[in-house]
């Protein structure tokens, strides 16, 4: 019997929408240690699932893909991700029933090869790479004439080739999740025909804001996160909120702003909002202090988290059965 505990993942944002060099997405993210996805999983004459979960059917689906002429797998979920709020809970779940079948049987399938069977990294690459090695990534997107505009939901294009990959600093992050008369459920970011009607409707985004980005993110985001620069790191998350494909994603969600003001308002040196949202997160050295400011004025409106970056991808391992 295995264990696996996969990270989730804030999506900071999407590089390139516009497409003119021939290429398109390319992306920036970062692994989290929690909410995480903890499965355990043996043979078995067939693939089935124990266990509530929003993501049973992605879990199932990836032990499908990985399972053919091999055999069942038996899958035990233990905790999940929140799924459609921003922290890339479809991707780690494919990914989570894929390798269990890969490990199960030992084929000696890499995460990457995992990812293209189960045909995940269509869009981003953060994902598949959270899962792999954890840590601070950026992506280099896909060919345009591969892909085009459109979302992972909707894309068969392969993962995209990892640029960089850097060990996140040890500051705090806050998961803000808005939610409407006490149900954490009630909000969700876009996904399915949804999603792909938002890439259709809004891109290619024009060359310019594409330019500003690409300059916030090589002359002070990557020089901030080598050199553990907090407040330069905070500064470019919040100014790529106001552009790009970013500022199309924030201004779907009426809340965003408000949130992200709050989270600045309340000490952190940087907010945003992962992937379609609603999920706003924030960036600090002191998440203690931020966490009940933020509590003290957005009160029973959210759920908040506090966690920190993984450096290091799934955790995958053999535990010896429960004794029946």
């Amino acid at each position: 019997m295995i264990r696996i505990v996969t990270p989730s993942r804030i999506h900071i944002t999407l590089i390139d929408l516009n497409g003119s060099l021939g290429r398109v997405d390319g992306g920036i993210g970062i692994a989290l240690n929690n909410p995480s996805i903890v499965i355990s999983a043996e043979k078995s004459d067939e693939i089935s699932i124990e266990g509530k979960s929003g993501l049973s059917k992605q879990i199932i689906k990836g032990a499908e893909l990985i399972s053919k002429n091999h055999g069942g797998v038996h899958i035990k979920i233990e905790r999940d991700i929140p799924s459609h709020i921003g922290l890339g809970s479809s991707t780690q779940a494919y990914l989570a029933g894929g390798m269990a079948v890969n490990r199960v049987y030992d084929l000696g399938l890499s995460v990457i090869e995992v990812a293209k069977k189960v045909q995940r990294g269509g869009t981003s690459g953060i994902g598949v790479t959270a899962f792999e090695r954890g840590g601070f990534i950026l992506d280099g997107g896909h060919l345009f004439d591969e892909k085009g505009f459109m979302p992972s939901s909707a894309s068969r294009a392969l993962p995209p080739p990892v640029i960089l990959h850097h060990d996140f600093p040890d500051w705090g992050v806050l998961l803000v999740i808005p939610h409407d008369k006490g149900d954490p459920s009630s909000i969700k970011g876009a996904s399915g025909m949804r999603e792909v009607k938002i890439f259709q409707e809004e891109c290619p985004i024009p060359i310019k804001e594409v330019q500003t980005l690409s300059h916030i993110i090589l002359m002070e985001l990557l020089p901030a996160l080598i050199e553990k620069d907090l407040h330069s790191f905070g500064s470019s998350i919040n100014r790529i909120q106001k552009i790009g494909f970013k500022r199309r994603e924030v201004d779907l969600q009426p809340q965003a702003r408000k949130i992200m003001n709050v989270v600045l308002e309340s000490g952190a040196a940087g907010a945003g909002m992962s992937s379609f949202g609603p999920l706003i997160y924030g960036i600090t050295d002191s998440p203690l202090e931020v966490k009940n400011a933020i509590k003290d004025r957005l009160g029973e409106s959210i759920e908040i988290l506090t966690t920190n970056a993984r450096n290091s991808g799934a955790s995958i391992r053999f535990i010896s059965p429960e004794p029946n």
